[in-house]
Protein backbone atom coordinates (compact mmCIF):
# COMPACT_ATOMS: atom_id res chain seq x y z
CA UNK A 1 0.00 0.00 0.00
CA UNK A 2 2.79 2.41 0.84
CA UNK A 3 4.62 1.56 -2.36
CA UNK A 4 1.53 2.38 -4.44
CA UNK A 5 1.10 5.71 -2.64
CA UNK A 6 4.72 6.61 -3.20
CA UNK A 7 4.36 5.74 -6.87
CA UNK A 8 1.31 8.03 -7.24
CA UNK A 9 3.09 10.90 -5.54
CA UNK A 10 6.14 10.38 -7.71
CA UNK A 11 4.05 10.36 -10.89
CA UNK A 12 2.16 13.49 -9.83
CA UNK A 13 5.42 15.24 -9.03
CA UNK A 14 6.82 14.29 -12.42
CA UNK A 15 3.75 15.61 -14.25
CA UNK A 16 3.75 18.84 -12.26
CA UNK A 17 7.45 19.38 -12.92
CA UNK A 18 7.04 18.75 -16.63
CA UNK A 19 4.07 21.11 -16.84
CA UNK A 20 5.93 23.83 -14.95
CA UNK A 21 8.92 23.44 -17.23
CA UNK A 22 6.77 23.77 -20.35
CA UNK A 23 5.01 26.87 -18.98
CA UNK A 24 8.38 28.39 -18.09
CA UNK A 25 9.74 27.76 -21.60
CA UNK A 26 6.58 29.24 -23.15
CA UNK A 27 6.74 32.41 -21.02
CA UNK A 28 10.45 32.89 -21.65
CA UNK A 29 10.01 32.43 -25.38
CA UNK A 30 7.43 35.25 -25.51
CA UNK A 31 9.43 37.53 -23.21
CA UNK A 32 12.62 37.15 -25.21
CA UNK A 33 11.00 37.66 -28.60
CA UNK A 34 12.16 40.87 -30.34
CA UNK A 35 9.61 43.71 -30.66
CA UNK A 36 8.04 44.06 -34.07
CA UNK A 37 9.95 46.59 -36.20
CA UNK A 38 8.59 50.15 -36.10
CA UNK A 39 8.27 51.68 -39.57
CA UNK A 40 10.78 54.55 -39.86
CA UNK A 41 10.55 57.43 -42.33
CA UNK A 42 13.39 59.61 -43.47
CA UNK A 43 12.66 63.24 -42.65
CA UNK A 44 14.52 66.51 -43.10
CA UNK A 45 14.97 68.53 -39.91
CA UNK A 46 16.86 71.66 -38.90
CA UNK A 47 20.50 70.94 -38.10
CA UNK A 48 20.55 74.02 -35.82
CA UNK A 49 18.23 76.77 -34.59
CA UNK A 50 17.06 78.96 -37.49
CA UNK A 51 15.94 82.49 -36.67
CA UNK A 52 13.34 84.58 -38.47
CA UNK A 53 14.79 86.18 -41.60
CA UNK A 54 17.48 83.51 -42.15
CA UNK A 55 18.03 82.03 -45.59
CA UNK A 56 18.19 78.24 -45.48
CA UNK A 57 21.26 76.57 -46.96
CA UNK A 58 21.94 72.91 -47.54
CA UNK A 59 24.18 72.75 -44.45
CA UNK A 60 21.24 73.89 -42.27
CA UNK A 61 19.44 70.58 -42.91
CA UNK A 62 19.90 67.09 -41.51
CA UNK A 63 18.16 63.83 -42.40
CA UNK A 64 17.03 61.58 -39.55
CA UNK A 65 14.80 58.55 -39.08
CA UNK A 66 11.32 59.58 -37.98
CA UNK A 67 9.09 57.07 -36.25
CA UNK A 68 5.37 57.59 -36.30
CA UNK A 69 3.24 59.93 -38.36
CA UNK A 70 4.97 62.54 -40.49
CA UNK A 71 3.73 66.11 -39.75
CA UNK A 72 1.15 67.33 -42.25
CA UNK A 73 3.09 70.27 -43.74
CA UNK A 74 6.57 68.76 -43.44
CA UNK A 75 8.73 69.14 -46.55
CA UNK A 76 10.54 66.00 -47.69
CA UNK A 77 13.08 67.13 -50.29
CA UNK A 78 15.96 69.57 -50.10
CA UNK A 79 14.86 71.24 -53.33
CA UNK A 80 11.67 72.39 -51.58
CA UNK A 81 13.58 73.95 -48.67
CA UNK A 82 16.98 75.30 -49.70
CA UNK A 83 16.97 78.98 -50.69
CA UNK A 84 13.79 79.93 -48.82
CA UNK A 85 13.55 82.45 -46.00
CA UNK A 86 12.43 81.64 -42.47
CA UNK A 87 9.31 83.53 -41.32
CA UNK A 88 8.95 81.78 -37.94
CA UNK A 89 11.64 80.36 -35.67
CA UNK A 90 12.64 76.74 -36.39
CA UNK A 91 14.47 74.84 -33.68
CA UNK A 92 17.10 72.11 -33.93
CA UNK A 93 15.77 68.67 -34.94
CA UNK A 94 12.37 70.17 -35.77
CA UNK A 95 10.85 69.10 -39.12
CA UNK A 96 10.88 71.82 -41.76
CA UNK A 97 7.27 72.87 -42.28
CA UNK A 98 6.07 74.86 -45.28
CA UNK A 99 4.17 77.33 -43.09
CA UNK A 100 7.44 78.34 -41.42
CA UNK A 101 9.04 79.38 -44.71
CA UNK A 102 8.53 82.26 -47.10
CA UNK A 103 7.34 81.46 -50.63
CA UNK A 104 10.06 80.30 -52.98
CA UNK A 105 11.80 83.28 -54.55
CA UNK A 106 10.75 85.72 -51.81
CA UNK A 107 14.27 85.77 -50.39
CA UNK A 108 15.17 86.28 -46.74
CA UNK A 109 15.23 89.09 -44.22
CA UNK A 110 12.41 91.43 -43.24
CA UNK A 111 10.80 91.54 -46.70
CA UNK A 112 10.13 87.80 -46.71
CA UNK A 113 8.05 88.08 -43.52
CA UNK A 114 5.58 90.57 -45.04
CA UNK A 115 2.35 88.82 -46.06
CA UNK A 116 1.05 89.33 -49.59
CA UNK A 117 -1.00 92.54 -49.82
CA UNK A 118 0.53 94.11 -46.70
CA UNK A 119 3.27 96.71 -46.22
CA UNK A 120 5.97 97.38 -43.63
CA UNK A 121 6.31 101.05 -42.66
CA UNK A 122 9.35 102.22 -40.69
CA UNK A 123 8.46 104.64 -37.91
CA UNK A 124 11.16 106.59 -36.09
CA UNK A 125 10.65 106.68 -32.33
CA UNK A 126 12.62 107.61 -29.24
CA UNK A 127 12.93 105.76 -25.95
CA UNK A 128 9.81 107.34 -24.48
CA UNK A 129 7.69 107.09 -27.62
CA UNK A 130 8.89 103.52 -28.05
CA UNK A 131 7.47 102.62 -24.63
CA UNK A 132 10.93 102.54 -23.06
CA UNK A 133 12.02 99.62 -25.24
CA UNK A 134 9.03 97.39 -24.63
CA UNK A 135 7.85 97.44 -28.25
CA UNK A 136 8.93 94.02 -29.49
CA UNK A 137 8.20 92.08 -32.70
CA UNK A 138 4.80 90.44 -32.62
CA UNK A 139 3.23 92.94 -30.22
CA UNK A 140 0.18 95.06 -31.03
CA UNK A 141 0.00 98.83 -30.74
CA UNK A 142 -2.28 101.79 -31.41
CA UNK A 143 -0.96 104.90 -33.18
CA UNK A 144 -1.73 108.34 -31.73
CA UNK A 145 -0.97 111.64 -33.47
CA UNK A 146 -0.79 115.12 -31.94
CA UNK A 147 -0.75 118.35 -33.91
CA UNK A 148 -2.63 121.41 -35.05
CA UNK A 149 -5.24 121.25 -37.80
CA UNK A 150 -4.14 123.07 -40.97
CA UNK A 151 -7.27 125.30 -41.02
CA UNK A 152 -8.30 125.86 -37.42
CA UNK A 153 -11.18 128.28 -38.14
CA UNK A 154 -13.05 130.09 -35.39
CA UNK A 155 -13.51 127.09 -33.08
CA UNK A 156 -9.78 126.30 -32.83
CA UNK A 157 -9.00 124.69 -29.47
CA UNK A 158 -5.21 124.30 -29.67
CA UNK A 159 -3.25 121.12 -30.33
CA UNK A 160 -5.40 118.08 -30.98
CA UNK A 161 -4.62 114.42 -30.24
CA UNK A 162 -6.45 111.43 -31.63
CA UNK A 163 -6.03 107.75 -32.40
CA UNK A 164 -5.59 107.15 -36.13
CA UNK A 165 -4.76 103.41 -36.21
CA UNK A 166 -5.59 100.56 -33.88
CA UNK A 167 -4.40 96.98 -33.35
CA UNK A 168 -1.31 97.29 -35.57
CA UNK A 169 1.28 94.49 -35.46
CA UNK A 170 4.92 95.34 -34.80
CA UNK A 171 6.92 93.56 -37.48
CA UNK A 172 10.37 94.47 -36.18
CA UNK A 173 12.01 96.65 -33.54
CA UNK A 174 15.28 98.09 -34.77
CA UNK A 175 17.20 95.27 -36.42
CA UNK A 176 15.34 92.64 -34.40
CA UNK A 177 12.77 90.80 -36.49
CA UNK A 178 12.50 87.74 -34.25
CA UNK A 179 10.11 87.64 -31.30
CA UNK A 180 11.77 87.84 -27.90
CA UNK A 181 10.43 84.81 -26.04
CA UNK A 182 11.79 86.15 -22.75
CA UNK A 183 10.03 89.51 -23.17
CA UNK A 184 13.14 91.50 -22.26
CA UNK A 185 13.03 95.22 -23.15
CA UNK A 186 15.24 96.28 -26.03
CA UNK A 187 15.63 99.91 -27.03
CA UNK A 188 14.88 100.64 -30.67
CA UNK A 189 15.00 103.92 -32.57
CA UNK A 190 12.96 102.56 -35.48
CA UNK A 191 10.05 100.14 -35.50
CA UNK A 192 8.41 98.58 -38.54
CA UNK A 193 4.64 98.28 -38.43
CA UNK A 194 2.67 95.82 -40.56
CA UNK A 195 -0.12 97.77 -42.26
CA UNK A 196 -2.32 97.90 -45.34
CA UNK A 197 -1.44 100.28 -48.21
CA UNK A 198 -4.09 102.77 -47.00
CA UNK A 199 -2.71 102.68 -43.47
CA UNK A 200 0.79 103.17 -44.85
CA UNK A 201 -0.30 106.49 -46.38
CA UNK A 202 -1.75 107.60 -43.05
CA UNK A 203 1.47 106.72 -41.21
CA UNK A 204 3.65 108.46 -43.77
CA UNK A 205 1.73 111.72 -43.48
CA UNK A 206 1.41 111.49 -39.70
CA UNK A 207 5.13 110.92 -39.15
CA UNK A 208 6.07 113.94 -41.26
CA UNK A 209 3.40 116.42 -40.14
CA UNK A 210 2.60 115.47 -36.52
CA UNK A 211 4.07 113.90 -33.42
CA UNK A 212 3.45 110.15 -33.32
CA UNK A 213 3.20 108.00 -30.21
CA UNK A 214 2.69 104.25 -29.92
CA UNK A 215 0.28 102.86 -27.33
CA UNK A 216 0.86 99.26 -26.27
CA UNK A 217 -2.17 96.96 -26.09
CA UNK A 218 -2.92 93.39 -25.07
CA UNK A 219 -2.49 91.06 -28.08
CA UNK A 220 -5.74 89.30 -27.11
CA UNK A 221 -7.66 92.59 -27.23
CA UNK A 222 -8.58 92.85 -30.90
CA UNK A 223 -11.64 95.09 -30.55
CA UNK A 224 -11.33 98.61 -31.96
CA UNK A 225 -12.45 101.26 -29.47
CA UNK A 226 -14.44 104.31 -30.52
CA UNK A 227 -12.42 107.40 -29.62
CA UNK A 228 -13.26 111.08 -30.02
CA UNK A 229 -9.83 112.68 -29.61
CA UNK A 230 -8.99 115.46 -27.18
CA UNK A 231 -7.60 119.00 -27.27
CA UNK A 232 -5.44 121.27 -25.16
CA UNK A 233 -8.50 123.36 -24.32
CA UNK A 234 -10.28 120.33 -22.85
CA UNK A 235 -7.34 119.65 -20.54
CA UNK A 236 -8.02 123.02 -18.89
CA UNK A 237 -11.73 122.45 -18.51
CA UNK A 238 -12.97 124.03 -21.71
CA UNK A 239 -15.68 122.29 -23.67
CA UNK A 240 -14.59 120.35 -26.73
CA UNK A 241 -17.92 121.13 -28.36
CA UNK A 242 -17.38 124.84 -28.91
CA UNK A 243 -20.15 126.58 -30.82
CA UNK A 244 -18.82 127.51 -34.21
CA UNK A 245 -19.19 131.11 -35.31
CA UNK A 246 -20.58 131.53 -38.79
CA UNK A 247 -19.58 134.38 -41.06
CA UNK A 248 -22.21 136.14 -43.23
CA UNK A 249 -20.92 137.58 -46.47
CA UNK A 250 -23.08 140.57 -47.65
CA UNK A 251 -24.78 139.83 -50.93
CA UNK A 252 -25.65 142.64 -53.32
CA UNK A 253 -29.35 142.57 -53.96
CA UNK A 254 -30.55 143.51 -57.41
CA UNK A 255 -33.76 145.58 -57.54
CA UNK A 256 -35.92 144.31 -60.37
CA UNK A 257 -36.92 147.01 -62.88
CA UNK A 258 -40.47 148.38 -62.71
CA UNK A 259 -42.83 146.85 -65.24
CA UNK A 260 -43.47 149.13 -68.26
CA UNK A 261 -46.86 150.91 -68.35
CA UNK A 262 -49.53 149.15 -70.34
CA UNK A 263 -51.06 152.43 -71.67
CA UNK A 264 -50.32 156.16 -72.08
CA UNK A 265 -52.55 159.19 -71.40
CA UNK A 266 -52.24 162.25 -73.71
CA UNK A 267 -53.72 165.65 -72.88
CA UNK A 268 -55.25 167.44 -75.90
CA UNK A 269 -56.05 171.21 -75.89
CA UNK A 270 -58.46 172.58 -78.51
CA UNK A 271 -58.92 176.32 -78.00
CA UNK A 272 -59.93 176.69 -74.39
CA UNK A 273 -61.05 173.06 -74.06
CA UNK A 274 -58.93 170.33 -72.50
CA UNK A 275 -59.42 166.63 -73.08
CA UNK A 276 -57.50 163.38 -72.40
CA UNK A 277 -56.94 160.41 -74.69
CA UNK A 278 -55.55 156.98 -73.67
CA UNK A 279 -53.40 155.10 -76.11
CA UNK A 280 -52.75 151.35 -75.54
CA UNK A 281 -49.04 150.59 -75.82
CA UNK A 282 -47.96 147.39 -77.53
CA UNK A 283 -46.51 144.69 -75.20
CA UNK A 284 -42.84 143.61 -75.51
CA UNK A 285 -43.69 140.19 -76.89
CA UNK A 286 -45.90 141.82 -79.52
CA UNK A 287 -43.05 143.99 -80.82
Amino acid sequence: MNRRLVSVFAFALLVAGGTSFMVYRLVMSHAGAPAPPVPTNKLLVAARDLQVGALIHDTDLAEIGWGGTVPLHALKTRQEIVGRGVVANIYQNEPISSDRLAPKGAGAGLASTIPIGMRAVALRVNEVVGLAGFVLPGMRVDVLVSGSPPTPGTNFRGTLSRTVLQNIEVLSAGQKIAKNVEGKPEEAQVVNLLVTPDQAEILSLASSETKVQLVLRNPLDTQEAVTHGTSVASLFGASDSATPVSFHVPVERKIPPAPPPSDMTIEVYSGGKRSEQKIDLPKENEQ
